[in-house]
Parts: structure tokens; sequence; C-alpha cells
């Protein structure tokens, strides 16, 4: 005959979860698991960002793949949650394997996107997206093992003293936000400016094993067999000598994944507060190579015909006070400085490393002709918009915005409207603005989407196109695309205060490339190129 049972009533708890055996008082114990638990969140929240700032620097496009990171891993911690439901008979177990797992997955992901990127990144066909793969991977994964935590730990403390489960969700949520908040402020003020993100990362994996095993194999021992705690001592010795080792090898895996993008002849390799400066040659005869955050910024064979297109048209007016916004490696400064009757040039620059090098690096010294170092020169180091902010007056006969492509997120706002508006206003009546508005062929959209902004500012515009000669690192497998080659032209806007077109004309000293006719037919071509029904970008995001 069978008996029936009546239904435990709600809260009770299981047969298998009986009160843990501790080595501490309970009280003591439910403070042990809250420190893991806050432990636990700073952890996984520095594995999001690290996995967002890697791509966001191997593969660009920030706002996409900030997206594409945190969807798929919250998505991945739902599901995580609802695996862990199964290890709820085994939490102290369950919870120590994933710890270990995520420990060695989170903590060596920096090193693994490198290492694809940097060797496998130039492939190309069916291997084309295999970063960008990698990174959907490695979200998912850590997703998962964060999102098995919480519901593991909830039954941990529930077995340590029993309390209702809203009380209990309270705590634990308390301790895993205040976490998430430490770790939100450790990456980016000190895991990422002291260690760099490999050495970070790494860090990190180790402090969130060290958690983990110190609460299981210390704390709830007694809750494991014989063979599980030796079990997850041997893999928790394991994964801390894998991230040692690799903590070990970062300096040099990162110079050989250098070599591997920008070829073997780095000579400068720093991570400012603002991003990454690498420098190739430059000395010896060799050309200069300029790149910010994996992006090239200036290549010694066609850097002068750039420079020269974008600053030498606005100085054909009045000039003796010229405002250059960016431009922190001194080259627009150089070509501003051969024009006679420059008084003073006010530079503002968001990044003081970059400027640091500009004076006292010998290559990248000696391409911009010492121009940081000319008594009219007066260098400011901070946000381009912030400091516009803060200006007074029409102040400025040029203003030359040497700043990152439109296509980069980050820079955006140097893009908007309101940054033209606060241009306008330090610029003289008869003054001029020049701006470097990217790739023509390569993004058509965004370079007319700026001139459609400058004219919402109240600028007129006379759009032209200065041609590259493709140069740049040369193309070969294994070598990323985003850092291979030069642009193929540069898309500049010559700007004035009003109604009427600044017109594009040479000047004495002009190079042939910025005759009259150069500069009306390549201003035609590049009108050819035009999409139609844009807006201006009155937000802090230009539309393109």
């Amino acid at each position: 005959m069978i008996e029936t049972q009546a239904p435990a009533s709600p809260g009770t708890p299981p047969a298998w979860a009986g009160p843990a055996r501790l080595p501490v008082r309970p009280g003591t114990g439910r403070f042990l698991v809250l420190v893991c638990v806050f432990v636990c969140a700073a952890c996984g929240l520095v594995y999001e960002l690290e996995l967002v700032a890697f791509a966001s620097y191997l593969t660009g496009d920030p706002v996409t793949q900030t997206s594409v990171v945190l969807s798929v891993m919250v998505f991945a911690m739902g599901v995580g949650s609802l695996v862990a439901k199964r290890l709820r008979r085994h939490a102290a177990a369950g919870f120590g394997a994933v710890e270990s797992v995520l420990a060695l997955v989170g903590g060596c992901s920096g090193m693994a996107l490198y290492a694809v990127f940097a060797w496998t990144g130039g492939w190309g066909g069916m291997w084309a997206g295999g970063p960008r793969c990698l990174l959907v991977v490695f979200s998912l994964a850590i997703g998962l093992l964060i999102g098995a935590e919480i519901p593991l730990l909830m039954e941990l403390i529930q077995r340590i003293r029993r309390q209702d489960a809203g009380g209990a969700v309270a705590d634990l949520f308390a301790a895993d936000y205040v976490g998430a908040l430490v770790g939100g402020l450790a990456f980016p003020f000190l895991l990422l400016p002291f260690l760099g993100q490999l050495t970070g990362a790494l860090l990190t994996g180790t402090v969130n094993l060290a958690a983990g095993g110190a609460l299981v194999l210390g704390l709830f021992r007694r809750d494991l067999t014989r063979r599980a705690r030796w079990t997850l001592l041997v893999t928790t010795l394991l994964v801390l000598g894998v991230l040692a080792s690799a903590a070990a090898l970062a300096g040099d895996f990162e110079r050989a994944a250098r070599r591997a993008v920008y070829g073997g002849d780095v000579r400068v390799a720093v991570r400012t507060g603002v991003q990454e400066i690498v420098l190739t040659g430059g000395t010896r005869g060799r050309p200069l190579g300029l790149y910010l955050d994996g992006r090239l910024r200036a290549d010694g064979r066609d850097e002068p015909r750039r420079h020269q297109a974008l600053v030498r048209p606005a100085l054909t007016g009045p000039h003796a006070r010229v405002l250059v916004l960016g431009g922190g490696d001194g080259l627009a400064v150089r070509e501003v400085l051969r024009r006679p009757g420059v008084r003073r040039v006010d530079v503002v620059e968001s990044d003081p490393g970059l400027v640091d090098l500009a004076r006292h690096d010998p290559g990248l010294s000696a391409a911009n002709g010492h121009a940081l170092a000319d008594p009219r020169v007066h260098v400011t180091a901070a946000d381009a918009l912030t400091w516009l902010r803060g200006a007074r007056g029409p102040a400025y006969d040029v203003v030359i915005t040497d700043l990152p492509d439109p296509g980069i997120s980050a820079g955006a706002g140097l893009y908007s409207e309101e940054f033209y508006g606060l241009v306008r206003r330090v610029l003289a009546a008869h003054g001029r603005l020049a701006v470097r508005a990217g790739p023509v062929t390569a993004r058509p959209r965004a370079f007319w989407t700026v001139a459609t902004t400058l004219r919402a500012a109240g600028f007129a515009t006379s759009p032209y196109r200065a041609p590259g000669d493709g140069s740049g690192l040369p193309p070969r497998p294994g070598r990323p695309v985003a850092v291979s080659a030069a642009p193929p032209d540069w898309g500049l806007i010559l700007a004035a205060p009003g109604r009427t077109p600044p017109a594009l004309r040479p000047g004495p000293g002009h190079p042939p490339a910025l005759t009259r006719a150069a500069l009306a037919s390549a201003a035609g071509a590049v009108a050819r190129t035009r999409v139609g029904g844009l807006r201006p970008s009155t937000l802090a995001h230009p539309r393109y």
C-alpha cells in the first residue's frame, strides 16, 4: 500500500538541506558568505568591463560591442541561474567548481581575445568574424558562470541559518550590488592604469579563485566528501598555477602580439590614462607610424600631405591667433607655424601623455619639427568640449579640429551641433574653421553628416578631399585589417560663420595637390557620393 504524504509547507527546506556544519559561529559564517558575494560581484563586473574594453579596442565600434557583450551576458546569467538549480543538492562542491572555471575563463579571456585578434584577425574568408565570435563565446560562458553564483550562494547562506526568502535575497543583493560598484570603479581607476588589461584580468581571476576556494574549502569543508575536497583543492591549485604563469608571461605575450599587429618596428608602446599609443619607426630613416588605440593616426609617408590639406586652406585669411583642438601630436601645429604672421597658437589636447611624447620622443618630435617647443604655442590638457564650454568671446581667427574620426563613438560629442556652436562662439566673425571629417570613400555618410551638422550650427561649408596613397602597414596574413593601411582619402571641410561658403584657394606656398582646380575637382567628386536625408547631430552622437 502506498502512503500519501502531505505537501511541504512553503519555506520548508528540502530533506537534503540540513544545517551546515561550520567551524565558526552561524553569524560569522553568514558574514563570510556575504563577503564572498561581494568579492564575486566585483570580479564579475571586472570581467564584463574587460570584455567591453577589449572589444572596443580590438574591433572598434564601442557602442555595438558594448551592447553585444552586455546583452549576451545578461541573457547567459539567466540561463546560468536555471542551470544552477540542478546543483543545489551539492551547493558547496558546485560553487567551488563554478568559481574555478570562472576564474580560469574570465582571467584568461583577455589573452585569448588578444591572441586571436593579433594572429588570426587578418585571415579573412570564413574566419573574418572569428574574433567577434570568440567575444560572444566568452560573454556567454562568463555570463553562465556568473548567473550560477547567486542561487548557489543563496543555498549556502540558508544552510547556515534559515530566514525568510525576502530577507536572504535582500542581504545577498546588497552585497552583490556594493561589490559591483567596487569592481566598476576598480577597473578604470586601478586595474587598467596600473596593471593593464591582461594582468588586471589575471589578477581578478586569482582573487575570484581565492574567494571561492576559501569559502568552500574553509567554511563548508565538512559538507564535502574526502574525494570532493581533494578534487577541488587540486583544481584550485592548477588554475592558480595557470593564472600565475600567464601573469609572468604577460609582458612577453603583449610584445609578441604587438609585433604581430604592427610589425617588428614597434618602438614605443604606452598606455596613458586616455588611450594606448604605439609608435613605429620614425628613426634611422624609417617612416613614422602613430597608432592611437590601434587606429592609424599618422603615417610618415603621407602625413605631411594630410596636415597641409587640413591647415593651409584655413590660413589664407587672417590667422594671427589660432586654436587647435586635438592635435597633441604637434603635426598640425607644425603646419600652422610655417605660415608667416602667426602670433599665438593654443592647443587643447585631452591626453597629456601624447603631448609628452610629441615633445620628447625623437621620432615624433622630429616629425612635428619640435613645434610644441615654440614659445608661441600654449598647450592645455583638457577635453575639447569641456574647454569650449568655459571659453569666452571671439578670440581666434582660425580654429582647426584635428580630432579622432567621427566614426569613433568615444569622440562623437566632438562632432555634435553643440560642439560646433561653441566653436562659433570663440571664432571671430571673419574667422575660419577647418574640420577633419574622416575618410570619404570609406564612410561618406559620416562625412556628410558632419557637413550637415556644421550648417545647422550656423556655418557655411566648403567640403573637399585630400587623396591618400593607401600606405601604412602592408597587408599580410595575421595582421588585422583595422591597422593594415591608411585610408584612401581624407575628407576635410572648410567652414565660416554665416551663409557664404569660404573660398578654397591655395595661397602662396601650397603644394600642387591643393591648387584651385584640384580642390574644386575633389569637392565635386566627393559631392557625387553624397547620401541624402541626413540630419544634423544635435546630441552627443552624430547620426551616421
